[in-house]
């Protein structure tokens, strides 16, 4: 008998550790994926001159550019407004990625200058000069996104707001999709997004870390929901489930060779849409690389379709 409750002793202490020691990683990771701050497995090294966009990037930030701010969830948000060399309508929304900010877009800010557009670029909460500690992975993101489209049309109820995101800006520009959009905006050109966020961090714990996602996502997704609101396995968090209310057109890039955002991704955004759809794959374009792999291609099918809708 002494023996066997010395035997449940060992065993209810080493389940105690492992619970300990779970929800210890659990906020670790929280702290990795969702928490502002450095992420030392992301590269930061500066665009190389050799790169084909290097000299767009310069001359995007030689333009005159306006500083806007927006009130949003008790967060104070900044945006650059770059006006178009001519008077037009035509306004873009470019959106940024994890753990970047605009001063990262401007290659893709020019593209959309030489096409003629008035360009607003914002800082997404948690990044930038924006206010935030908790990144929103595209879910919070989607409603600073339609209140700067609230923002432009209130200066310009004529406006006609194309929304571009990369990344994690794809994914806030498509989960934005599902929502009750204004009228004045027109179309989506959304660049390696992910499906979802549980897909995408599913898949990111087990290339990082070499970990399931059970127990520890389920934990952290826990963390999130108390944290910021949402939980990573919800609707809210599905760029799919978002695309399937969109009749909006859609251009869907992706490149073959991402490994961050795996490219089979996109085959399920595509599928989701509802409204006019386009996707264009990159040969050889690793994550966010599809512009500079291929610069003329991309310049082409984005002036394709902006032309047509």
């Amino acid at each position: 008998m002494i023996k066997l409750k010395t035997g449940f002793k060992i065993i209810a202490g080493l389940i105690a550790f492992l619970a300990i020691a779970s929800i210890g990683a659990s906020f670790y990771f929280f702290h990795v994926a969702q928490v502002r701050g450095d992420k030392p497995f992301l590269s930061n090294a500066p665009t190389p001159k050799s790169s084909p966009v290097y000299q767009d990037e310069q001359d995007f930030l030689k333009l005159d550019k306006e500083t806007l701010s927006l009130k949003n969830d008790g967060l104070t948000l900044k945006a650059w407004y770059v006006p178009a060399e001519k008077p037009t309508d035509k306004t873009v929304i470019v959106v940024h990625g994890f753990n970047s900010k605009k001063e990262e877009m401007t290659a893709y800010g020019m593209l959309f200058h030489k096409l003629g557009y008035n360009i607003l670029m914002p800082d997404n909460r948690a990044h930038g000069a924006s206010d935030g500690t908790l990144i929103g992975y595209g879910v919070t993101d989607k409603y600073d996104l339609i209140k700067w489209t609230n923002q432009l049309i209130k200066t310009n109820p004529k406006s006609e707001i194309t929304y571009f995101g990369l990344s994690m800006g794809a994914a806030t520009v498509m989960m934005a999709s599902g929502q009750d959009l204004p009228k004045n905006v027109v179309n989506i050109i959304e660049d390696c997004g992910y499906s979802s966020v549980w897909d995408e961090l599913t898949f990111q714990a087990k290339d990082m870390y070499n970990l399931p996602a059970f127990p520890l996502l389920y934990e952290v997704s826990a963390l999130s929901k108390i944290r910021a609101g949402f939980a990573y396995g919800e609707d809210a968090a599905s760029s799919v489930k978002a695309l399937a209310h969109n009749k909006l057109p859609v251009l869907f890039i992706h490149g073959a060779a991402d490994d961050f955002v795996p490219t089979a991704m996109v085959n399920q955004n595509y599928a989701a849409t509802k409204g006019p759809r386009e996707k264009f794959i990159v040969k050889g374009a690793k994550h966010a690389e599809a512009l500079e792999t291929d610069k003329a291609g991309y310049y082409a099918k984005v002036g394709a379709f902006l032309e047509k809708y």
